[in-house]
């Protein structure tokens, strides 16, 4: 049963309610009318009448709390559009556990400038730790892959018989290092040789690569991720190739790469509920005349990251979404969360994401959203 036909048969059971009570308090005022001043309705009468009533509003309650949970459970209100998110997720996923390994910072959805191409490079995640800058191309692969006559890499999905052609992903890594290498150097903070490195990883649990790639030395596949720990003097695991030898770096140089890539150009991202993560590019808002008044501020060029927040689960007045908001600073890594602002909106209002590599923007209930980070 849908939530529609829940609804109906709420409303019927009420009405019927409201139309019995009502034919019963007609009959019993013709009845009295009929009767001699002797045979005038008892205490008992008012009473019975009284508790009808009450049993109607007690009905007509838990109808509207019932109608709530069901619609907080069935209801569409919170469905976003059908959209594949499993490849920014594992970004998020492989740069949290980078840095609960090591204890450097990662940056995901950088776009670097390549001023040889002249255009952008994605990099799935960077990881800046005392000893190096780890670039990390994360191939969420599920199925058998192999090398292909051309030196692409092919898929084979389990679900899915037709084999899908990769570009070789060590090869992307080791161009996206020079281009990390090249932009560092730009921004002041040239790197001694060795110290950018490359790394493919593959996190699916399905990923069952061929032996000529899972032997190379930049390949991290499912079985050497799962068992990864960090040695315990340097703090480093052994598949980082190089990592030998290397002095640390000082605690101010890391805090200036650290700077320099939080204020690179990135996407933006999109975190819904359900632990789901989109990057791409934030387009506007959508919803009713007031609403946008509202959100007016709420851009670019002076948030930094705005979070929703959901009214209560039994609430029975008309729900409205608040929303924090925080302001750029412009004088350090983000924002204060001491600036942050709150405005209340309507549940029905949009969002407009674009998702990378992706040629259509899409609409998403702001009800299905966490939170939203811009990127400057």
């Amino acid at each position: 049963m849908g939530l529609e036909e829940y609804i109906c048969n709420f409303a019927g059971v009420i009405g019927r309610k409201l139309k019995a009570l009502k034919e019963e308090e007609e009959a019993r005022s013709t009845k009295r009318s009929s009767q001699s001043l002797a045979h005038l309705a008892t205490p008992f009468d008012s009473i019975r009448v009284a508790d009808d009533r009450v049993s109607m509003w007690v009905v007509i309650l838990c109808a509207l709390i019932l109608f709530k949970i069901l619609r907080r459970i069935f209801h569409r209100d919170d469905a976003f559009p059908d959209i594949d998110s499993s490849d920014s997720d594992a970004s998020f996923a492989v740069a949290a556990r980078l840095e609960k390994l090591y204890g450097g910072k990662a940056f995901v959805g950088l776009r670097i400038p390549d001023a040889d191409a002249g255009v952008r490079q994605h990099i799935d995640v960077v990881l800046v730790t005392k000893r190096e800058v780890m670039v990390v191309a994360v191939r969420n692969f599920s199925g058998f892959v192999e090398i292909g006559g051309n030196e692409n890499w092919v898929c084979t999905s389990d679900k899915k018989h037709r084999p899908q052609s990769h570009p070789d992903p060590v090869l992307e890594v080791s161009k996206q290092v020079a281009v990390i290498e090249s932009y560092l150097e730009q921004r002041g903070v040239p790197l001694p040789k060795g110290h950018v490195i490359g790394q493919v990883i593959l996190p699916h649990p399905n990923c069952r690569p061929a032996y000529s790639i899972s032997s190379q030395l930049e390949v991290v596949s499912f079985v050497k991720w799962r068992e990864l720990k960090p040695e315990p003097r340097s703090g480093l695991s052994n598949w980082i190739k190089g990592a030998v030898g290397k002095s640390d770096m000082q605690d101010g140089f890391c805090e200036k790469l650290h700077f320099i890539l939080s204020t690179s150009p990135m996407w933006d991202r999109l975190e819904l509920r359900g632990d789901r993560n989109i990057l791409g590019e934030f387009v506007e808002f959508k919803g009713n005349k007031n609403d946008m008044q509202a959100l007016r501020n709420v851009k670019r060029s002076k948030v930094g990251r705005f979070i929703v927040q959901k009214p209560s689960m039994l609430g029975l007045g008309r729900s409205r979404l608040q929303v924090l908001y925080f302001p750029r600073d412009y004088r350090g890594e983000g924002a204060s969360s001491l600036e942050c602002k709150e405005i209340a909106v309507k549940p029905s209002t949009e969002v407009l994401f674009q998702q990378m590599n992706s040629k259509k923007a899409k609409k998403f209930k702001l009800s299905s959203i966490v939170s939203v980070t811009l990127s400057g």
